[in-house]
């Protein structure tokens, strides 16, 4: 069990102290996003103590104490160590969320919801009147999500692959895992001004002995409908483990993305083109059926 030398008064300050450093780090001044970092208990979705730190140099190891104030930090946890599955940066989702741009009322798809914890954030910030489907493949993670998420009445967890969701128009869609190419939903199911934030990345070559496959190339992207196409830019690195299930890249696509970011120049790219065909030599990259270009939607 998870203990606590701080009082409950002593730990909201812990907690609001928290919440200033990730948004300082993250660089975001939208004080929902402070106000929802402070107020969500983080230790209800790490699992039951010992908790597991990142290493600097990789793997985990476990923290010597279960003091409540411990997980505070901005730093990675554990939550499936033998998969490489972590609890996220902190400050890392308080930028991204700050590009998603989330609104009170807003109906979010969180696609690879791990336990909660980042759901339980967008629930802080789209408020009662809005709504949280929280989508996570993994039937371990889904059910420590559903525990953890049952007293929020604006959340809705579901276990599934998250290359299905959303499966109703949203104006948002988050996305937590390195992904090839964005699933079709997460493009034709996003309304007029919506939102797309997902980490586009390459799996690296042979899965390791133990942990998930991360992303040897990676960064995330802000995607938003508009009235004569997608607007695309990147936001910054990042290195997610790996999409399983329907949204596994082949070999072929591997290559294709790997020689792209080699290339350089995702930084200039201003569009998502989407069963349209892309003009060649005006993209930084070219899949099937979609492309991310630098000229205008």
């Amino acid at each position: 069990m998870p203990t606590a030398t701080f009082t409950a008064d002593e730990l909201a300050v812990v907690r609001r102290a928290y919440a200033h450093q990730v948004a300082a780090t993250a660089g975001t001044t939208n004080p929902r996003i402070e106000a929802a970092f402070a107020v969500v208990p983080r230790e209800k979705f790490l699992g039951a103590p010992p908790w597991q730190i990142a290493n600097l140099g990789g793997g985990y190891r476990p923290l010597l104490s279960s003091d409540l104030v411990l997980v505070y930090q901005d730093a990675l946890f554990a939550v499936q160590p033998d998969k490489g599955v972590n609890n996220g940066g902190p400050s890392l989702h308080a930028r991204l969320l700050d590009e998603l741009d989330v609104q009170i009322g807003d109906r979010i798809a969180h696609i690879g919801a791990g336990t909660g914890y980042y759901s339980a954030i967008l629930a802080e910030l789209v408020g009662a009147a809005g709504h949280v489907y929280a989508v996570e493949m993994d039937p371990d993670l889904a059910g420590h999500a559903q525990a953890a998420l049952a007293d929020r009445a604006n959340v809705s967890v579901i276990a599934a692959d998250g290359n299905q969701w959303p499966q109703q128009e949203v104006d948002a869609i988050y996305v937590n895992f390195a992904v090839g190419r964005p699933a079709a939903p997460w493009i034709e199911r996003l309304r007029a001004g919506g939102r797309l934030v997902l980490p586009l990345g390459v799996p690296r070559q042979g899965r390791p002995s133990s942990g998930g496959r991360h992303a040897s190339h990676g960064a995330a992207l802000r995607i938003e409908r508009g009235v004569s196409g997608f607007a695309a830019r990147g936001i910054s690195t990042a290195y997610f483990v790996c999409a399983d299930g329907g949204l596994t890249i082949d070999g072929n696509e591997i290559e294709a993305l790997t020689a792209a970011f080699k290339r350089g120049g995702i930084e200039f790219i201003k569009s998502l083109l989407w069963k349209t065909d892309p003009r060649i030599g005006r993209c930084w990259y070219i899949g099937d059926q979609w492309a991310l270009c630098y000229g205008d939607p």
